[in-house]
């Protein structure tokens, strides 16, 4: 069984940047698409990045351009930088994994969150303006 643990998170002010880590134990991690999903008080998780086996590569739009995803499978851990924050960026980070490998997978598929079988605990994230 995978375990997913998130790290990185803090406090900055608005135009700053926090890089997260999300880094595995157990296997299969190299072989899902992972994905970085976050949820501010009051509101439903929601998408926010996710890289294929494949290296494919989705970004909701309110985050392209700021954010970037990037993963080392030989040790396990996907990262999220996060430039140019703002406050609407205030949330738990969680990352995820995907219940089944694959090496490509459609943006339909990385941005619905019952594929995701494994999530971490969260990392909170604050932008203060």
């Amino acid at each position: 069984q995978v375990q997913l643990v998130e790290s990185g998170g803090g406090s900055v002010q608005a135009g700053g940047s926090l890089r997260l880590s999300c880094t595995a134990s157990g296997r299969g991690f190299s072989e899902a698409v992972v994905g970085w999903w976050r949820q501010a008080p009051g509101k439903e998780r929601e998408f926010v990045a996710a890289i294929s086996r494949g290296g494919e590569i989705y970004y909701a739009d309110d985050v392209k351009g700021r954010f970037t995803i990037s993963r080392d499978n030989a040790k396990t851990t996907v990262w999220l930088q996060m430039n140019s924050l703002k406050p609407d960026d205030m949330a738990t980070y969680y990352c995820a994994k995907s219940r089944r490998t694959a090496f490509f997978a459609s943006r339909a598929y990385v941005t619905t969150q019952s594929v995701y079988e494994t999530w971490g605990q969260g990392t909170q994230v604050t932008v203060s303006a």
